[in-house]
């Protein structure tokens, strides 16, 4: 019996040790059930993730009231700013309250304000409710608006992408209709970039027209109080509380200047655009019709200083690389002050910082330059450059960036291409010290923000045209959206071709006159007038392309080198100016396929040769 029992006992276990498949086969159930457990368990986390969104779209650090004076007894009138909200970055001080300028660090290490920013009070007296401090990039780095020690503010706009910083939270705040408007500071794009992104009207004033008095620095040359909102009657307003009365600046008779190669930079239609504010102005009085330019080829001529900081590049590049010295020469200058401000704190408290924003914080403390009075004369030949081109009355028309938002947490982020796009263009204000308006243009070929630039102390008159033109230029921008651009044909003439071509090619010899005299608007009409008599001469299309090169219309001159080579495929020069069209709009792969045509059709070709080597520079 007991024998029997033992048997049995070891019997009964020796079947489940033995059989492995049994043990496999409980391995995968239990297993099963984990993996069925996690992935319930992330399902309810991301269900709760998705209906339980950050309170107030991820805006404010703080939340507090400020109120305003009671209003005066009648028949006094009532303050300007009355009935309005606003909300401040963190990096404005409010008395009682510890700005942390983005970091918790910061914030531990610092006391409370003692008093509140000037503007702060200002906009108080005026009637305006303070009602919070806002989200922003940590110590006014960074361009994204993510911050590692919170959430990233909601962009009310896109919501996958990001709400672009460093004033993030301050622009969420006035996108999601939390506030009236909101202030920030705007160093290198600060305000206008997340205004681009969030898609709403920004201010960037003429450098020290507006007190940075109780704001924190992060480049003291650089900085300017800046503001947002969605209402150009709102940011009128603002600006009569803020801006003195000496900030009046643009007469009658104004003009808008369109920078044709930033537009084509960015590839958005300046046709369009010009259309749009073209037929906005003219039902208004003391406007002159629009105005063209070059601005890179023009500040590469007329800031001598800047040069010491441009790459090398032919003729056709100088302008794109005037553009980007500029950016260059800003981020120095901010380094260089930040460090002056700032470097015993980091050093002393080091403090933990997102990846992109470290790498910044590093490049400044570290920064070492052996001619620093060259940056700011720089700064100094920009603004007697863009006075003398805009004087009274000029408004420079630009794109606000020369690229788009980033989604979410993208890797992108990190790169300084990214970097490049997006500070391309916001250095001619942020260096100049001139007053810049943006705008959004959502109804245009891709989400754009436009900028109007004037001149330094014409703050008023800036702000009084976009109260006047907003209204038209988004009424004539959707119009514009709906037009389809009609291929340019001649098949309703009816005249003897040989007159045609003996016609075509006088015009086309009177095009080549003025390219040699460098008038290329009036080559490009000759061409023109070449090609409506013969559309099926290669030659005509080239040689416009030459012309739109010089005028820096960069997507005409590819468009122009894509029908001569329709028509010509062994066309040397199409191959070579289509080329350098792509090469400097970053096209780098297409222009050195290009490049690599014309060395088929003539191996020796030198400015071919240059080009690809330059390229597989690039490249690597």
């Amino acid at each position: 019996m007991a024998s029997s029992a033992q048997s049995g006992g070891a019997g009964g276990g020796g079947t489940i040790t033995s059989n492995p498949r049994v043990w496999i086969v409980a391995g995968i159930a239990v297993a099963g059930v984990i993996v069925l457990a996690e992935a319930a368990r992330r399902r309810r986390r991301w269900l709760r993730g998705k209906s339980s969104a950050p309170p107030d779209a991820g805006a404010f650090c703080d939340r507090f009231e400020l109120s305003p004076p009671p209003q005066p007894p009648p028949p006094a009138a009532r303050h300007l700013l009355s009935g309005l909200t606003f909300a401040a970055s963190d990096n404005f001080e409010i008395e009682g309250y510890v700005a942390g300028f983005g970091n918790p660090d910061w914030k531990m290490t610092h006391e409370a304000s003692k008093h509140t920013a000037v503007t702060v009070t200002m906009l108080l007296k005026q009637g305006g409710t303070c009602i919070g401090r806002t989200v922003m990039d940590e110590l006014g780095f960074g361009v994204t608006g993510e911050n590692l020690h919170c959430e990233t503010p909601t962009n009310p706009a896109s919501p996958s992408l990001v709400p672009g910083g460093s004033c993030s939270g301050a622009a969420v705040a006035v996108a999601a209709q939390l506030a009236n408007f909101a202030l920030g500071t705007d160093t290198i794009g600060d305000v206008r970039i997340p205004a681009s992104f969030c898609g709403l009207i920004s201010f960037r004033p003429s450098y020290g027209v507006v007190s940075t008095l109780g704001t924190i620095a992060n480049s003291q040359s650089l900085d300017t109080i800046g503001w947002f909102a969605r209402d150009p009657s709102v940011l009128h307003r603002v600006g009569e509380a803020l801006l003195p009365a000496t900030a009046g600046g643009l007469k009658q008779r104004r003009q808008f200047v369109f920078a044709d190669d930033c537009f084509q930079l960015l590839k958005v239609s300046n046709q369009k655009t010009v259309h749009a504010i073209k037929n906005a102005v003219q039902t208004l009085p003391g406007y002159q019709p629009p105005k063209h330019i070059n601005i890179g080829q023009y500040l590469y001529s007329n800031v001598p200083s800047l040069k010491e900081f441009c790459e090398p590049a032919t003729k056709l590049q100088e302008g794109m690389s005037a553009l980007k010295a500029l950016s260059t020469v800003m981020l120095l200058l901010q380094r260089y002050e930040f460090k002056a401000s700032h470097e015993n704190w980091v050093n002393t408290v080091k403090p933990k910082l997102g990846l992109d924003i470290s790498t910044r914080v590093l490049r400044a403390v570290n920064f070492a330059h052996d001619n620093i009075k060259s940056l700011y004369a720089i700064r100094n030949e920009l603004r007697a450059a863009l006075k003398n081109l805009l004087k009274d009355t000029g408004i420079l028309v630009l794109p606000t960036t020369a690229g788009y938002p980033l989604k979410r947490n993208s890797k992108e982020r990190l790169s300084s291409g990214f970097e490049d796009r997006m500070y391309k263009f916001v250095g001619i204000a942020a260096l100049s010290g001139c007053c810049e308006v943006t705008i959004p243009l959502a109804n245009l070929d891709h989400h754009v923000s436009l900028s109007f630039v004037a001149a330094h102390g014409s703050d008023k008159s800036l702000l009084r045209t976009i109260l006047d033109t907003y209204s038209l230029i988004q009424e004539q921008v959707v119009l514009a959206s709906k037009l389809a651009t009609a291929p340019v044909t001649n098949g309703d003439l009816d005249v003897d071709v040989d007159v045609d071509v003996d016609a075509s090619e006088l015009l086309k010899e009177k095009g080549n006159s003025a390219f040699k005299r460098r008038q290329w608007s009036k080559a490009v009409q000759f061409y023109s007038e070449a090609i409506s008599l013969s559309d099926t001469n290669a030659t005509y299309y080239c040689n416009r392309a030459a012309a739109y090169l010089e005028l820096g219309s960069f997507k005409e001159a590819e468009a122009d080198c894509d029908r001569a080579l329709l028509l010509d495929r062994k066309n040397v020069k199409a191959y070579l100016r289509r080329g350098f069209a792509r090469e400097v709009t970053l096209n780098y792969k297409e222009a050195l396929q290009d490049f690599r045509h014309a060395l088929a059709l003539e191996p020796q070709n030198k400015r071919a040769l240059a080009a690809e080597r330059r390229l597989q520079k690039l490249l690597k």
